[in-house]
């Protein structure tokens, strides 16, 4: 037992290293981020929701309307006021004066693929905004199509890239995202 109390202890040391919302004692906290230099970011981020076959045809059907009002517009516009309501969402997340939100769907097979881009000159990056704004397209999708089937799924929602600040990331085998 004493073996396995050290190994979680320094894997809490490990991560108070690597994690920057974490202070000295391991305490979570907002990033200090006054000393950094303002740069171009952007991060994009994906979400993906799964139809049955039945939800799907009736959907195609209806050229994707409802009685809520044309889901994939009402899902673009949730989707940016997420992106605008990040930092009341999430605990730590700076408020950010966006300079650029697009949010994407296509349809593949019976899946809706929701691209959320966000674009800002900032001292910290956007990917919390990207991630919220794809997930309250598909929160919103979901919402506008339960009546037809309890069985849709969001599947994943992730991050595609993300640039500026201390790396860039792309997520290996994916192609541009984004624009």
């Amino acid at each position: 037992m004493a073996g396995r109390q050290r190994s979680r202890f320094l894997s809490m040391e490990n991560m108070k290293a690597q994690l920057s919302h974490l202070d000295e004692k391991a305490r979570p906290r907002m990033v200090d981020v006054s000393d950094k230099t303002p740069g171009k970011r952007e991060a994009v981020a994906e979400a993906l929701v799964r139809f049955p076959e039945s939800a799907w045809a009736s959907l195609k059907e209806s050229n994707f309307a409802s009685a809520k009002g044309p889901i994939l517009d009402v899902a673009r516009v949730a989707g940016t006021m997420g992106v605008k309501r990040t930092a009341d969402l999430i605990p730590f997340c700076h408020p950010l004066g966006l300079e650029k939100c697009t949010i994407e769907i296509r349809l593949e097979g019976s899946d809706a693929v929701i691209d959320c881009t966000c674009r800002v000159e900032h001292k910290t990056g956007v990917e919390m905004e990207a991630l919220t704004g794809a997930s309250v397209a598909a929160l919103t999708i979901y919402d506008m199509c339960k009546a037809l089937s309890h069985d849709i799924v969001i599947a994943e929602t992730r991050l595609i890239e993300k640039t500026g600040g201390k790396r860039d990331f792309r997520r290996a085998g994916e192609g541009a995202a984004g624009e």
